[in-house]
């Protein structure tokens, strides 16, 4: 999929925190150690390095969320990063996002941190990031 597409499906999928470009996915892409897995209407984008993996994003189709895609794309995060030898991982989420809260916890994340009016939402109120962590189970 090409960052343009990318950037539709994030588009699509978000409000808060603001969605990004074609460019800024093209520059994130281009970074040494980030990867990015695709699904039909959605896809996650991480980075590891030196055995901790960032999940950067991970967006879905409007019409596809609620159906399991969301924690397919999780799973698919973690493998990659452990094969690129991650052993922990880490996010930052809007707090008020309680279906992405409630997938990263089903999936072992716990709250590691908060940064307090973080996002800034298109009314111009503002919403904490959830820092969330977990370890990662080596195959």
């Amino acid at each position: 999929m090409t960052p343009k597409g990318l950037a539709n499906i994030h588009q699509a999928a978000f409000t808060t925190p603001r969605p990004w470009s074609a460019s800024e996915i093209a520059t994130l892409i281009a970074q040494p150690n980030t990867f990015v897995v695709t699904r039909p209407q959605g896809f996650v984008m991480g980075r590891v390095v030196l055995g901790e993996a960032e999940l950067l994003t991970l967006a879905v189709m409007p019409q596809a969320q609620g159906k399991g895609l969301g924690r397919v794309l999780l799973a698919d995060f973690e493998q990659d990063a452990c094969a690129q030898g991650a052993t922990s991982a880490f996010l930052e989420v809007a707090s008020d996002n309680a279906p992405a809260v409630a997938l990263y916890t089903r999936a072992g994340y716990g709250e590691s941190g908060r940064r307090a009016y973080y996002y800034t939402r298109p009314d111009g109120s503002k919403v904490d990031a959830v820092l969330m962590s977990r370890a990662l189970a080596q195959s």
